[in-house]
């Protein structure tokens, strides 16, 4: 028997007849979890054992915390400058923006690429990591053109092993900017 409610979130089937013991099984998806055991009957016929599956999203604000510090630009729209969640810290996007101004600190991709490192930074601390503990980068540039620059200066910042990192030239950036950079801590 197949999971019908897969096809509506265009997730291949899951075959839950295999799962024949009481041994619950657990496969998370994104932010959603499948959880699949047999239920019996109870009846004194032998019949075959009916499988159960569930979709569980979870909504409790407990398991996530927001964290934000004045020593970095303020988000600019309904979002966190970070979120602590399962031992990670998730960075929102990061703009080269002073933080006391809310002005850019310079028009070229070396100052805001320093900027928005040093936010970042203070981002991190303010969670409760820092530059050694990044896994992963994400770099969007308003021109690939800069990936040497910010390549040059990204690397005074990412000790060895250097974090897994994404880089993407982007139609626009928030405010006109030249680069943003996202990331994910460990804690």
């Amino acid at each position: 028997m197949a999971w019908c409610a897969a096809r509506a979130l265009h997730m291949p089937a899951l075959d839950i007849t295999a799962l024949r013991s009481k041994t619950p099984l657990a496969v998370g998806v994104g932010c959603a979890s499948v959880a699949g055991t047999t239920l019996c009957r109870s009846s004194s016929t032998s019949k075959r054992q009916i499988p159960f599956a569930s979709l569980s999203i979870s909504t409790d604000a407990s398991i996530k915390e927001a964290v934000k510090t004045d020593k970095a630009p303020a988000a600019l729209g309904p979002y966190s400058q970070a979120i602590k969640a399962n031992n990670l810290l998730f960075v929102s996007g990061v703009l080269g923006l002073n933080p006391e101004t809310g002005k850019f600190v310079s028009d070229d991709i070396e100052g805001q690429t320093e900027q928005v490192l040093k936010n970042m930074g203070e981002i991190l601390k303010a969670g409760g990591a820092g530059y050694s503990s990044v896994v992963k980068t994400t770099i969007m540039l308003a021109d690939l053109k800069d990936f040497k620059k910010v390549n040059e200066i990204y690397g005074k910042y990412f000790p060895s092993p250097a974090p897994a990192r994404s880089t993407y030239q982007v139609a626009a950036l928030p405010l006109d900017a030249k680069v943003e950079i996202e990331c994910i801590a460990t804690l």
